[in-house]
């Protein structure tokens, strides 16, 4: 396990500071505030540890509510709101501050039998034959300013393979649809726990952009205002982040200031593992007249 997947395992480990009361480190990945995805992995992580690990996470829903401090720990209130025969429900509220920026509804199963169906896994090329995201950053910092471009190209604990790129820096218009293999960079524990958590985190990747491929900008365009609204997924089946994961995303609507994004996450071998779903701020802000 190499230095920047060791860290984020740490990162998402939340540490324990009374009965329900979590406390997760922060870190900055070059964004003006706490990264979404990380907020995600530490209240799920912070979730985790008051359920038995017989009871498998399901499905979460979460919201946004107030940009994170990239420079203070978050403190995880849990609720234990039910424990039943089959279904657990866990209530998360991340703090800072003294204030409320992310909740989260997360339900737990026992495993059970059932019926079962999917859909087509996307044919798409194989992610030994892509440029991996760290090599494409590399070509495209050449855009950004010699200060911040260590940033831009600082090497992730997620190994990140994008089908069909598009240099941020320079959007066309494309159809509202995407894909990338990602896994990660490197072997982690065997504990499902730490799959689920680091699958919370990289969700936040990229998705949100998809409703921004049809009008030709990006999160580097200096127009736009964007922001996660809204996290939704459903864990479907068992699955490692050390084995590669494809991410197919769309989006089917973008109105009122507002991008819907869904993403399908499937295993190599064409198992559904999760369903997302991401509502995200797209807010076009016009430029002051002279």
């Amino acid at each position: 396990m190499n230095d920047a997947l060791q860290g984020l395992v740490a990162l998402l480990d939340v540490e324990p500071l009374e009965i329900n009361l979590f406390r997760g480190q922060s870190r900055d990945i070059g964004n003006k505030s706490v990264f979404g995805g990380q907020v995600l992995g530490q209240a799920l992580a912070a979730a985790l540890k008051t359920v038995e690990p017989s009871r498998t996470v399901h499905s979460l829903h979460g919201y946004f509510l107030r940009p994170g401090d990239v420079n203070v720990p978050i403190v995880y209130d849990v609720d234990r709101i039910r424990d039943g025969k089959s279904f657990t429900t866990r209530r998360i509220k991340a703090i800072q501050h003294g204030e409320a920026i992310f909740n989260m509804a997360v339900s737990f199963q026992v495993p059970e039998e059932g019926v079962e169906h999917q859909g087509d896994m996307p044919d798409v090329p194989p992610p030994e034959s892509l440029k991996s995201e760290y090599e494409l950053r590399e070509s495209w910092a050449v855009h950004l300013p010699e200060r911040v471009r260590s940033t831009f190209t600082r090497k992730r604990p997620v190994d990140i393979r994008p089908v069909n790129p598009q240099n941020p820096f320079a959007p066309d218009k494309r159809a509202p649809r995407r894909q990338h293999w990602f896994r990660a960079d490197g072997q982690l524990p065997d504990d499902p726990r730490v799959h689920q958590a680091m699958l919370a985190f990289s969700s936040d990747f990229a998705l949100m952009g998809t409703a921004m491929l049809p009008h030709g900008i990006s999160w580097f365009s200096p127009q736009v205002q964007g922001a996660s609204l809204d996290h939704a997924m459903w864990f479907h089946r068992p699955f490692r982040m050390d084995d590669w994961l494809l991410y197919d995303m769309e989006s089917p609507t973008a109105v009122g200031a507002r991008g819907l994004n869904i993403g399908k996450v499937w295993s190599r071998d064409g198992r559904l593992v999760c369903t997302v779903v991401q509502e995200g701020l797209q807010r076009i802000r016009t430029p002051p007249q002279p």
